[in-house]
């Protein structure tokens, strides 16, 4: 027998502690870990539904309360707005019910705040049609990003921004990828069925052990996880590995043992696809070496062995022994904009000059990393950005930097993808829209 759902005010005291930690600039991993177990499932599921309609809540609070309140009621009445905010998918919540439940954790929170959170939720009630048609009119409120989010967004892809910021309030599919080492797409669905689990194959050359789940379920229920016979990685990731590789038009496949180098390796998911793939002699790196622990989690699921060293990749006198690398995959320290639709705290703790510091580091990995790399080698250059400056603009001036030495951009490199969704019925066979990511494929001659 299933144990009782927790109090609806329950869950609303903890999202709005989720949403005052990220208001304050920590990420939602960390509630989320602190929450009780109980609490965890639903505080995450209202926690998304919160963060991708803060924009508007935002927008409505200042409307209804000029005076922000203090962090503890702000954070409430957010929380609530966000969850009264007509949308797409409505909650299975009552607005009254809504209102009623949050002045219920008011008055654990902060309980001499308890009629102000009433007054002015039910202000909202009153007035909605009105507040939300005014609210509308800010750009915040309308795409539910930062006005500088929306302006970077509209500035690189000006075709596009609407659909694109649409796009990363869209809950993501989950997508597994089939161990080739252990079975193939066939077979896995064959056992997903027999475990009850709804899933289609992805017909796409460029990701063809891909699956997409018909709903989200726990990795414990996925058969053979534990045994790394699968593995949860989106679309767009699962492109690294085909690509780094090869072949690629005038590029042959890497050799077995090719010598390869993933720079900033953690959580270890292309890892472990790398090495799924090809027998190499592979370096995992990454500068936290609490994240290296996960990659050697991976590894050691899926069976694979790689050599792992915490450091920073661009002190390489700290950890290179002077052997060239055949290949380097080079997955860099990005604004996570591409993946908001999975991240949807990422918007709100970036901020304007996250753009240009992290494209500082960008350029600073592959300056540090080009020289690592054997004449005739290749190093795949990937962040889950949907920004210029961290994709095309980056290559662009590593090429005029280094053009003049040999390096070139492999003409078949995807470049941006985007996650746009589809305008027309999708076929059966038909891809599902992967992340926003970046990819260049550079080579040495």
């Amino acid at each position: 027998m299933s144990a009782p759902a927790p109090p609806l005010s329950r869950l609303l005291d903890a999202v709005a502690d989720a949403v005052a930690a990220v208001r304050a600039g920590r990420s939602l991993n960390e509630p989320l870990a602190a929450c009780p177990a109980e609490l965890r499932a639903g505080t995450q599921a209202l926690a998304f539904h919160t963060l991708r309609h803060l924009g508007a809540a935002q927008v409505l609070r200042t409307a209804l309360a000029p005076k922000a309140p203090p962090p503890k009621v702000d954070a409430l009445l957010l929380t609530a707005l966000a969850l009264l905010w007509p949308g797409e998918a409505p909650l299975p919540y009552a607005a009254h019910t809504l209102v009623d439940q949050a002045v219920g954790a008011a008055r654990k929170r902060t309980p001499q705040a308890a009629g102000f959170v009433n007054a002015v939720l039910r202000r909202f009630l009153r007035e909605q049609a009105a507040l939300v048609a005014a609210a509308q009119a800010r750009p915040e409120a309308l795409h539910q990003h930062p006005a500088w989010w929306i302006e970077r967004v509209r500035a690189d892809w000006p075709d596009r921004f609407a659909a694109l910021l649409a796009a990363a309030n869209r809950p993501a599919p989950m997508v597994l990828r089939v161990n080739a080492r252990q079975g193939d797409v066939p077979g896995y669905l064959a056992r997903l069925a027999a475990a009850g689990i709804g899933a289609r194959a992805v017909h796409d050359a460029a990701t063809p052990q891909a699956i997409v789940l018909d709903q989200p379920c726990a990795v414990q229920l996925l058969p053979g996880f534990a045994e790394g016979a699968v593995s949860v990685q989106d679309l767009s990731a699962q492109r690294a590995a085909p690509l780094l590789l090869g072949p690629a038009d005038g590029l042959p496949a890497l050799a077995a043992g090719a010598r390869v180098l993933d720079a900033c390796a953690a959580p270890g998911g292309k890892t472990a696809h790398l090495l799924e793939l090809a027998d190499l002699d592979l370096l995992a790196l990454d500068a936290d070496a609490g994240r290296l622990a996960r990659v050697r989690d991976t590894l050691a699921r899926v069976g694979r062995p790689a050599a792992l060293a915490a450091a920073d990749a661009r002190d390489t006198a700290a950890w290179w022994d002077g052997r060239p690398f055949d290949a380097i995959l080079l997955d860099a320290p990005c604004t996570a904009s591409g993946i908001v639709r999975r991240h949807p705290d990422v918007r709100w703790l970036r901020r304007p000059a996250d753009v240009a510091a992290l494209a500082r580091t960008q350029a600073g990995l592959l300056d540090a990393l080009w020289p690592l790399l054997a004449p005739g080698g290749r190093l795949l250059y990937a962040t889950c950005s949907l920004f210029r400056d961290e994709g095309s603009r980056q290559i662009d001036a590593f090429l005029q930097r280094h053009g003049a030495s040999g390096a070139r951009l492999w003409t078949g490199s995807p470049g941006h993808l985007l996650p746009l969704p589809d305008n027309e019925p999708t076929p059966a066979d038909a891809p599902t829209q992967g992340d926003g990511f970046f990819y260049a494929l550079l080579h040495k001659p």
